[in-house]
């Protein structure tokens, strides 16, 4: 009886398991596509290049061919766990490598909360994918960093609110991929980079209101972010130091204690000398928009302030530096879906004085906060393109060889609509007027000028099911970053291998 008793625990036990197991091989999609890029100019047209998560190039000719495999944590969405996969290789032409592992994941669910394991495209919080010009911390600019991530991944109402207060939130910790491009970049007389750098980000966002009883609903929300660990080259002294090892090779804290100062800031860098300051690379975001839900349409307003360390994350300065956006939601018409406009200003960072108290002035002025950039990791970038706002521009369109960002005193106005005249066609329409004043180090004479067209049309006909054909046209005007021009053909197609 208990040798029957224990196989038929056994036989249970497989058989749960294979069920698990089994379904994983369901609802597994598959995407293809073939893109060629071809223009002239000094670079190639902005809206090429960034927010494509890492895959833009500054080349005026270039190619990818592209293949992914996934699962969605969605599709079980009536279990109480759900499991997600995928993985995504891309060859490509012209670009810093050629072949990227773009992403390899794992997502295991339970209930609303999820462990998301490797490296993933996430979506923006709280802005429109398609037409915004991006977040300013953490946006789809840069390739996506590998992490260990645990996560409300969506909204989640609060019990006994009655669906009037919900939470989104996310704790990670991973680590940079860039080593390699760093090093081959970093080519300019004692140019900051670092190697084996730890990443963290963390944010929780609160909204407000129950749009079955009430059509105003209220989000709001804090981002924070940090760059620690690893090792850096070339570092420059902040202090009264004289010890050589600030002007060469340095191992920085990669302990518990740096995990724990990556979470609440605090200690120091090692080249702060007498002029402590948080450890690491710290930088976050506020969040705050506004929404009106009609029956088929809906209006939004929205603002992130961007801050670095302590200066602005509370109201210690004025925040004049901000991104304002609005958004309408039009009902469904062969003219337009959505509208977006952006406006963009960082010119502030707190004023052009920076001062530590000292004993002939004992008065600490907290300005130049130098947006994006680090006395030790060089910029808020990987692999040369900003994990932020593009529009503060990357690294990668610097040809001095050093990690840093020229341009971080800007004003932007951004436009963006799209719409779909037919079942067949879409299209989407980018553009972007842009001054900088360099930055506080760097500064320009007078503003330089930039401005940014993408035009965009795709055609899915409905005879082939799954596939696509995007045509687009991008442009350049301006002394910022030159004049460029060209036009890129995307040819992709979606299917599934099984669905359930």
């Amino acid at each position: 009886m208990r040798r029957l008793l224990t196989l038929s625990l056994l036989l249970t036990t497989y058989v749960g398991l294979w069920a698990q197991v089994s379904r994983l091989a369901d609802d597994v999609q598959y995407d293809i596509a073939l893109q060629g890029t071809v223009g002239n100019g000094d670079t190639a047209p902005f809206w090429f290049t960034n927010n494509r998560y890492g895959l833009g190039t500054l080349e005026t000719k270039s190619g990818l061919l592209r293949a992914s495999l996934h699962r969605d944590a969605e599709s079980d969405s009536l279990r109480k766990w759900r499991i997600g996969y995928g993985v995504d290789l891309v060859g490509a032409l012209n670009h810093d490598s050629h072949v990227v592992l773009q992403q390899a994941y794992a997502d295991f669910q339970y209930k609303a909360i999820r462990l998301s394991i490797g490296q993933k495209e996430r979506p923006l919080e709280l802005k429109n994918q398609q037409l915004s010009t991006g977040a300013m911390t953490t946006g789809i600019n840069a390739r996506p960093l590998p992490q260990v991530r645990l996560e409300l991944p969506d909204f989640w109402a609060i019990p006994r609110t009655k669906n009037w207060l919900a939470l989104k939130a996310h704790i990670a910790y991973g680590m940079y991929t860039d080593n390699r491009w760093q090093r081959h970049f970093a080519s300019g007389t004692n140019s900051l980079y670092t190697a084996n750098s730890l990443y963290h980000s963390k944010a929780g966002f609160l909204r407000i209101g129950n749009v079955e009883k009430f059509p105003l609903t209220l989000t709001g929300g804090l981002e924070m972010s940090c760059q620690f660990g690893g090792e850096a080259w070339n570092l420059a002294d902040r202090g009264d130091h004289t010890d050589p090892n600030f002007q060469s090779h340095q191992k920085l804290p990669h302990g518990i204690k740096a995990f724990w100062h990556a979470f609440i800031p605090g200690g120091s860098d090692v080249n702060d000398g007498d002029y402590a300051n948080a450890e690491g690379n710290q930088l976050g975001s506020w969040h705050l928009r506004l929404d009106y839900h009609g029956h088929d349409w809906g209006v939004a307003l929205y603002a992130e302030h961007f801050f670095e360390d302590h200066s602005q994350l509370f109201l210690q300065y004025p925040w004049k530096d901000m991104l304002y956006g609005g958004e309408i939601r039009l009902p469904k018409n062969p003219v337009a879906s959505s509208f977006v406009y952006e406006h963009i200003r960082t010119k502030d960072q707190s004023g052009p004085i920076y001062h530590d108290a000292t004993a002939t002035f004992p008065e600490d002025i907290f300005g130049t906060d130098n947006y994006y950039n680090h006395h030790i990791y060089g910029g808020w970038q990987h692999a040369g393109f900003a994990l932020g706002n593009p529009l503060l521009t990357s690294p990668v369109y610097n040809n001095d060889g050093k990690i840093t960002f020229y341009d971080n005193r800007i004003k932007a106005h951004h436009f963006g609509i799209n719409g779909q005249p037919t079942p067949e066609v879409a299209y989407r329409i980018l553009y972007t007027h842009e001054k900088s004043w360099g930055n506080y180090i760097y500064p320009h004479t007078s503003p330089k000028k930039g401005d940014y067209l993408l035009l965009e049309a795709t055609y899915s006909p409905r005879q082939v099911k799954g596939l696509s054909v995007t045509a687009s046209y991008g442009q350049n005007w301006g002394k910022l970053l030159g004049g460029s021009k060209g036009g890129m053909l995307t040819v992709a197609y979606t299917g599934w291998i099984k669905k359930k």
